[in-house]
């Protein structure tokens, strides 16, 4: 659900800065990846990540009280820049090999897509003569 794939970049992209350099992520259907620097405790930031796409989730399929995530979370320790960009490609290839696309910059729940379509919040002033 588009809505919710939404929710969930949203999300993602809030946090970065905030609670954590985001460098790759990707919103597939039936779970969610995403490569980080954490900037406080990763526990704390994925149980509020969690908590929150999953309230408004839920909001959007009018369900209340019903787990939307699973509970645990895979991490791991990326040791050295040749494992970060095996595993950013990873990421972004993700919706590729589960063949939603041809390339990573078609899905639009993703890190590749968004360097690919910055987003257009600044808006130029215009010039008077």
């Amino acid at each position: 659900m588009p809505e919710i794939a939404g929710i969930v970049r949203d999300a993602m992209v809030y946090r970065a800065g905030r609670e954590y350099e985001l460098h790759a992520w990707v919103v597939m259907p039936n779970h969610v990846h995403m490569l980080v620097t954490p900037l406080r405790g990763l526990p704390e930031i994925m149980h509020s990540l969690k908590r929150f796409t999953a309230r408004e989730a839920n909001r959007v399929l009018g369900l209340t009280g019903r787990a939307f995530w699973e509970d645990e979370s895979y991490d791991r320790l990326v040791r050295n820049d040749v494992e970060f960009g095996r595993i950013a490609g990873y990421v972004e290839m993700n919706p590729v090999q589960a063949g939603l696309c041809r390339s990573a910059e078609e899905f639009r729940w993703s890190s590749a897509w968004r360097i690919a379509n910055p987003p257009q919040d600044t808006i130029l002033p215009h010039i008077i003569g």
